[in-house]
């Protein structure tokens, strides 16, 4: 059988360890030279980094995220053995885990330290298809030639690499298509390297719960259980006509992934639909100044990210949510598309102007839609606001200085509210 040494990459027959440096961390598996579709899933990202740049929490329960009223980010291995999990409310988090070290996620950081890693992939194959900043789709079909290796053995000299050159750890799936590849990769975290072939899928699959189901959440699950569908072993006694008439285009694509079928290409370049961001406020609040403040934080976080992936968009979106959780939601179409925050931040006062809602709120965010290539922004001056290209001229000016100086180099008054 196939067998692959997950440390010095040796390749041999089998055995339960590498007859080179007598590693137990062996991979076997009789497909393990034809498969090509992979998932690589970074271990605990945000929390990984955090403690890779402070060695004082390599022991420690550390949990990526806002103060007692926001949500988890991500937490650490140590952090989830007392149940805390990502999304998770923080004051919860901490109730289970008190002992944790909590720290703010720096994005800017996680965003360089993402495209190091896929610096890595690139080496590998252009077919790369992310996620998000921590996991992706690889494609590897026809690179054994130009490798001199089969797929398996590039992923795993992939996550020898990041763990050495990088300090993060990271999870392998490898199959056939990206349902099974994805399942695979969570099957053995951290630093884990499962396989799921092509010929026993369909066992793999039978005894699993729907909610393994790619695209079934909750309200999935409670949908397919008022049928009686609680297992996969419940889809395949479903005929595919009568899953189609019960569920519509679900219970079509619920047949073909019941039966570890999955089409999807890996897409190199899948379209954005949405830029958002968001903040949770430690203390309710109807302060209209501060408000005003997070409102241009959050006008500048979306623009960042905006320009970063040279992207502009044409809807602008509001988020309040008040204290007792209700949610009001505002947008509006621009006339053309803005990657400004100049222009993000007076829409979204605008749409904030109009809500006449006291408050107090709990969160505030400010999203940007109708996603378009950035040459289309902001190109026609504004008839109504003639000091509009002055002030797109201050920002980019503005961008060119903190891009040499540091985030820190010019602070807007508005921003310290």
């Amino acid at each position: 059988m196939p067998s692959l040494c997950r440390d010095c990459l040796t390749r041999f027959d089998s055995g339960p360890r590498c007859p080179s440096c007598r590693s137990p961390r062996v991979l076997s598996h009789p497909e393990l030279d034809a498969l090509t579709i992979a998932h690589m899933d970074c271990d605990a990202f945000y929390a990984s980094v955090e403690k890779r740049d402070n060695p004082e929490l390599r022991d420690q329960p550390v949990i990526v995220g806002g103060g007692t009223r926001g949500v988890v980010s991500t937490c650490c291995y140590i952090a989830r053995i007392s149940g805390v999990r990502s999304a998770m409310p923080m004051f919860q988090a901490l109730r289970l885990c008190p002992q944790a070290v909590v720290v703010k996620p720096r994005m800017q950081v996680y965003v360089a330290v993402s495209r190091q890693i896929r610096a890595l992939m690139e080496e590998l194959t252009p077919a790369i298809e992310p996620l998000s900043l921590d996991e992706a789709f690889l494609d590897l079909s026809g690179t054994a030639r130009l490798h001199g290796a089969p797929p398996a053995v590039m992923l795993a000299r992939l996550v020898r690499r990041m763990e050495a050159e990088l300090g993060i750890t990271g999870s392998i799936g490898l199959s056939h298509n990206k349902f099974l590849a994805k399942i695979a990769s969570d099957l053995d975290k951290p630093r884990g390297f499962s396989v799921i072939g092509q010929a026993e899928a369909a066992d793999f699959l039978a005894a699993k719960p729907v909610r393994i189901l790619w695209g079934v959440g909750e309200a999935g699950q409670a949908a397919l259980a008022s049928a009686g569908i609680r297992t996969i072993s419940d889809l395949l006694r479903w005929d595919r006509r009568d899953l189609g008439a019960r569920f519509g285009s679900m219970g079509d694509r619920l047949w073909h992934l019941a039966r570890g079928l999955d089409n999807r290409p890996v897409r190199r370049d899948e379209v954005m639909k949405s830029i958002s961001a968001e903040t949770t406020f430690p203390e309710d609040t109807a302060d209209p100044d501060l408000l005003d403040g997070h409102l241009w934080r959050l006008a500048e976080r979306v623009a960042d990210r905006a320009k970063a992936k040279d992207l502009a968009g044409r809807t602008v979106t509001l988020k309040l949510k008040r204290a007792d959780f209700t949610l009001i939601s505002r947008r509006h179409s621009l006339d053309e598309p803005t990657q400004t925050a100049d222009r993000l931040y007076r829409e979204a006062r605008a749409l904030y102007d109009v809500t006449r809602d006291p408050g107090p709120f709990r969160l505030i965010g400010l999203g940007l839609a109708d996603i378009t290539p950035a040459a289309e922004a902001d190109r026609m001056s504004d008839l109504l606001d003639p000091a509009a290209a002055k002030r797109r001229a201050a920002e980019r000016a503005t961008d060119a200085i903190r891009a040499r100086f540091g985030r820190d180099a010019i602070v807007k008054g508005r921003s310290l509210r």
